[in-house]
């Protein structure tokens, strides 16, 4: 199972200003160091909590469809499946229809249960299933609290920037970001 970007972001939920007002910063000289940090605060809160935050487009690769013919989708918040494309031992692509599988967004991880099973598939990566996930196009429609976990982030990285070098990045992690985010990660049982 390989889970693939295709489609980044084309904004950051928190804006340079915004960051450099909580920084309490002016000038523009550090605006590039600024917005480096927010993009990577925004990843380190994907990652860490199994989200998108700004829409964005994901591809889902599986080899096959599981025993209980349920593939669950690793990113939430889901908002719409694309497209489901099987793939043939001889490598030909045929879109699997609506009609054969179910999906259910509301639910975390959102998944898809197979009424049919697509076959025969190729033995490596025989399933793509192309989704878009986000709270939505603009920082202001993501939860406040993820919002400000960012920025806590960006100043603790701001803060501590020029005390390591750049292989040691990131050096640490505030302790109440890890509480911040708490909320939003997938908890399993």
């Amino acid at each position: 199972m390989t889970l693939v970007l295709t489609g980044a972001p084309e904004a950051e939920p928190v804006t340079v200003s915004e960051a450099k007002s909580f920084l309490r910063l002016s000038g523009s000289s550090e605006d590039a160091l600024i917005e480096g940090l927010i993009r990577a605060a925004r990843e380190d809160v994907e990652r860490s909590a199994g989200l998108a935050l700004i829409d964005q487009t994901w591809r889902l690769a599986l080899d096959a469809v599981p025993r209980n013919d349920v593939v669950t989708l690793m990113r939430h918040p889901v908002k719409e499946i694309i497209a489901v494309t099987a793939y043939g031992t001889e490598g030909e692509a045929s879109l699997v229809g609506a009609g054969d599988y179910q999906a259910d967004l509301m639910s975390r991880p959102a998944r898809l249960f197979f009424r049919r099973r697509p076959e025969p598939m190729r033995a490596m990566n025989g399933l793509e299933i192309d989704f878009r996930a986000g709270f939505g196009e603009a920082g202001t429609e993501v939860p406040d609290l993820l919002r400000r976990a960012m920025l806590v982030l960006v100043a603790h990285w701001y803060e501590f920037r020029a005390s390591y070098g750049p292989d040691e990045q990131p050096v640490s992690y505030p302790p109440h970001y890890e509480r911040m985010i708490a909320g939003y990660r997938d908890r399993r049982l």
